[in-house]
């Protein structure tokens, strides 16, 4: 696995991902969580093909911000660029955007698991 990797994960704002309906707020504009959520997603998937049969990523880290608002109908997409690698910890720089432009930005921090022994620790 090298930096540079990147993904792009796309959403249209709809009903099931506003403040009001998240309950991060009360007015029908895109949510501050399902923005961090798709942030996430694209760091997640950034890497998912570079790591080994068992593995996983969890985010354990995000610091962003919600610049913006985006209303109903508008297509979101939030980007993860992969920018440093210490170990099983990979961290990433996040933006997301929409038609017009930048709504938010920050970094996120993954850790590479083995599935079944993070899963061991539920019980």
């Amino acid at each position: 696995m090298e930096t540079g990797l990147t993904y792009t994960s796309e959403t249209i704002v709809d009903n099931s991902n506003t403040a009001a309906t998240m309950g991060s707020g009360d007015l029908a504009v895109f949510a501050t969580p399902a923005m961090t959520a798709l942030m996430e997603n694209a760091a997640m998937n950034a890497v998912a093909g570079q790591l080994d049969a068992g593995s996983t990523t969890v985010g354990s880290m995000i610091e962003t911000t919600h610049l913006h608002p985006s209303a109903p109908g508008e297509k979101i997409k939030a980007t993860a660029t992969l920018t440093a690698i210490e170990g099983r910890k990979l961290t990433f720089s996040i933006k997301a955007e929409d038609s017009k432009g930048i709504i938010g930005e920050g970094t996120h921090v993954r850790y590479i698991v083995d599935r079944e022994k993070f899963m061991a620790k539920l019980k």
